[in-house]
């Protein structure tokens, strides 16, 4: 496998690809981060939602490329999968999420160094919380990216279970030769496509590089509500993905882990919000196994509690023999 890998150049076999939605609030910080990089992509991909807000004027007006797509058929796969096919030239894709921000000037440039391993499929970076995030959300960042980086393979599975595919394409470097001998991203899948890629590629023989130099600036500070919907939708990902968990094993391990450690955490820095803390655990462990059984659920209610609606949209129109359209 190793002797054949296609050499990345740093900058003349890369594409830097960003989903977006209506992204004008974030854009300047991101933009300027780009600009601000020692290596430039060869070409910069912009799949824009439909935007109403002027997203796809700006990005054109950055010399970019802008493919769009309709709203309503954005599918965290398939939308992906259709900027790494325009992407045919490029030996690396980089993917950006438009609310993520790289904070040091080599950011791109160290992760795309991790694929000097000929035998590393994908890289993602660290992802610290925002300025003035709360310690909730600032604990998470630090526990699923810590300070110090890992490479992972199949070999691995054995002592980490699901966390060695662990992977997320806010900010993430893929090989595309060993994307595309996976299948590329899948189609019609909720959530985690990142996810499903990384554990594909293992079981390929391929290895996860995460890269704790190579940071961006990425968090979400939920209401209740929204870790509700997130954590059922993972739910449902892991009972219609079950090669996932019957070939890498059950998260469950690590949720306890993530507590103990949140919870040490919050002692130290904010005690009063340790109820909260532990409320939003209750609700993502409750959410994510009521996501499990969604088999027992009528389509219209988990339409409504899911983060992903769009998705029980375009399966209700395949059951009724629609089919699904192809993105623009």
């Amino acid at each position: 496998m190793e002797s054949s890998v296609r050499v990345i150049s740093r900058t003349e076999n890369v594409a830097l690809v960003i989903p977006t939605l209506n992204a004008v609030r974030w854009w300047g910080e991101l933009h300027r981060s780009l600009l601000a990089q020692s290596v430039r992509p060869e070409q910069v991909i912009i799949v824009d939602s439909m935007s109403d807000d002027g997203t796809a004027d700006l990005a054109r007006a950055a010399g970019y490329r802008v493919a769009p797509v309709r709203r309503s058929e954005f599918d965290h796969g398939a939308t992906r999968q259709f900027a790494v096919n325009l992407a045919e030239r490029a030996g690396a894709v980089v993917f950006l999420t438009q609310d993520a921000v790289l904070v040091e000037p080599d950011a791109l440039q160290l992760l795309l160094s991790a694929l000097d391993d000929p035998s590393v499929a994908v890289a993602y970076g660290r992802q610290r919380a925002r300025p003035h995030s709360g310690d909730i959300e600032a604990h998470a960042r630090a526990f699923n990216y810590p300070a110090f980086s890992r490479v992972t393979s199949l070999a691995d599975v054995a002592q980490i279970g699901l966390k060695a595919a662990f992977c997320s394409n806010s900010f993430a470097a893929y090989r595309r030769e060993a994307l595309m001998q996976v299948g590329g991203f899948p189609s019609d899948t909720i959530f985690g496509e990142d996810t499903l890629v990384a554990a594909k590629l293992l079981l390929q023989g391929w290895k996860v590089a995460y890269c704790a130099d190579a940071c961006v600036y990425h968090s979400h500070d939920y209401s209740y509500a929204q870790e509700f919907r997130r954590y059922f939708d993972v739910g449902v990902m892991h009972t219609r993905e079950r090669w996932l968990i019957d070939q890498l094993g059950e998260p469950a391990n690590e949720g306890a882990r993530f507590v103990r450690s949140e919870i040490r955490f919050l002692m130290k820095t904010s005690p009063w919000l340790i109820p909260s803390a532990l409320l939003r655990s209750a609700i993502k462990y409750c959410s994510y196994q009521l996501g499990r059984r969604e088999h027992l659920l009528p389509r219209a209610l988990k339409k409504t509690i899911s983060l992903n609606r769009n998705f029980w949209i375009r399966e209700n129109a395949r059951a009724g023999g629609n089919g699904t359209m192809p993105l623009a």
